[in-house]
């Protein structure tokens, strides 16, 4: 299985299509730029949603769920936003369709079943959201209102690949409303810290927390607040975004409240989001040439039990132990699966389970049988150990753990190596073309000289890191005086 993957040296781009579609992760459908999500992807992602859910409700917030479809009226009410996804939205025009009269068995659409008033399907819900909080907020009393939607929406790519860009995408989206500035900008740094902890602690992805250059800001946000992650070939992936949008939304569709003194004043709003992107990022934070390398905390199977025997006797009796350590396991809350299929031969599993990423294997043979071991891998460095049977569940509950920190210092250690102090543009293209990763450079400040940047290197201002230290330099591109660095790098 493994074997017939593309080497990340060779064509790292290839090698993550290939590895999405032979780990049994996602395919591309017959809808153009959508794709399928397989089982064993999905249950990635309902891992992840479960967590971020958990996080969002400890945070005080509730779940709903708002339309697909935005009225156009609706949806070009706040400028910005409208213009800043105009080229990304898929339009309904019609609602019947009807037999082709001049291709029999056929159908068209029906030319008297236009819509009054055209329907975006949905890039990003706050204008139909929006409009809805206009009815549900009136007092300070209905402050701070703090909503949650898990959703899909539809950006109609040219470019696709799965997980990381596709037409269609599942994610999350808050949309809150609060009664002063203060409170939102606060809101909206609380979950930058809510999606940096669920990437660390979870995906073992390591995390820069920053805010966006203007240029970069969500269209119609005054700040964006961004989590960026750095994949093994030295790009960088914007992992989550949460944004203080001021009172533009609320000003659009005259979302007002009355405050304690009995004057009717405007909301301040935010938005904050993830989306399935995050598979794209967990599987290019950790896998290797061999298939997927999963973090335990969001691999489906955590354990994979294969017995090695010989007959239906031995079979039974390996079984009979193995229930055991199964039992143990899951009254640990680790989930474990038992392989006794007889259709595939230990091998062929050991090769399944290794392309799948699943954390640890243990192999369960005649010998162990008379020795009371077990022999334990762990997926991410190929390790094997041989563990008696009476300690393997406290064995395998510990290094479970130990994968997962070891997973993040791995990552960490190479955002580490690849993020790179420059002081001059000739260093900096030098850096972008041979060695990628995070640039660390002095920028001006201005739209203009980040464009160029981009013209002559592809590279982008990720963020703004949040704890950059104030210092005196000069812009790495026009010379001019700067007070921090900032982060560039190319980009997903």
């Amino acid at each position: 299985m493994s074997k017939h993957l593309k080497k990340r040296s060779e064509d790292y781009s290839k090698w993550y299509n290939e590895l999405v579609v032979k780990a049994d992760l996602a395919e591309n459908s017959a809808v153009r730029g959508c794709m399928v999500i397989k089982p064993y992807g999905f249950a990635i992602w309902e891992k992840m949603q479960a967590e971020l859910d958990r996080m969002f409700k400890e945070t005080g917030h509730q779940n709903a769920y708002f339309p697909l479809f935005v009225p156009k009226s609706l949806f070009e009410a706040e400028e910005k936003n409208a213009e800043g996804f105009a080229k990304e939205c898929a339009v309904v025009t019609h609602y019947r369709l009807q037999n082709d009269p001049e291709n029999p068995g056929k159908l068209r659409v029906d030319p008297e079943a236009k819509l009054e008033e055209e329907l975006v399907v949905r890039p990003t819900s706050e204008a139909i959201i929006w409009n809805t909080y206009k009815g549900w907020i009136q007092s300070y009393r209905d402050l701070p209102l703090l909503i949650n939607q898990w959703a899909n929406v539809v950006r109609w790519e040219m470019r696709t690949r799965l997980f990381l860009r596709t037409a269609e995408f599942l994610w999350q989206e808050g949309h809150t409303a609060h009664t002063t500035k203060s409170e939102a900008i606060a809101e909206a740094k609380q979950m930058q810290e809510v999606y940096a902890t669920f990437a660390e602690e979870f995906m073992a992805m390591p995390v820069i927390k920053g805010y966006k250059s203007d240029s970069e800001r969500f269209a119609g946000a005054e700040d964006t607040f961004t989590i960026e992650a750095l994949m093994q070939d030295g790009k960088a992936l914007q992992a989550g975004t949460s944004h203080f949008l001021g009172q533009n939304f609320a000003k659009a569709f005259d979302v007002k409240f009355t405050s304690k003194e009995g004057k009717q004043e405007h909301v301040w709003a935010t938005s904050w989001g993830v989306s399935t992107r995050l598979i794209g990022g967990l599987i290019m934070t950790h896998s290797d040439d061999s298939g997927l390398v999963l973090p335990p905390k969001l691999a489906p199977i955590q354990v994979v039990i294969v017995p090695i025997y010989k007959g239906e006797e031995q079979l039974t009796a390996i079984s009979e132990r193995v229930a055991v350590i199964v039992k143990a396991l899951r009254k640990r809350g680790i989930s474990v699966k038992f392989d006794d299929r007889d259709t595939f031969r230990p091998g062929a599993k050991f090769a399944e389970y290794e392309l799948k990423g699943v954390p640890v294997r243990i192999a369960f043979g005649g010998r162990d049988l008379e020795n009371n071991t077990v022999e334990v891998a762990r997926r991410d460095t190929f390790e094997k150990q041989t563990i008696s049977q009476d300690n393997v569940v406290d064995f395998v509950s510990n290094l479970l753990e130990e994968i997962q920190e070891s997973l993040f210092n791995k990552a960490s250690d190479y955002r580490k190596e690849h993020t790179t102090e420059v002081n001059d543009f000739k260093e900096f293209k030098k850096v972008i073309k041979n060695k990628g990763g995070f640039v660390s450079a002095h920028w001006d400040g201005t739209e203009e000289t980040e464009d160029k940047i981009k013209e002559y290197t592809k590279a982008t201002i990720r963020c703004i890191p949040n704890d950059a230290k104030q210092e005196a330099g000069v812009c790495v591109f026009s010379g001019k005086p700067s007070t921090k660095r900032v982060l560039f790098a190319k980009a997903y």
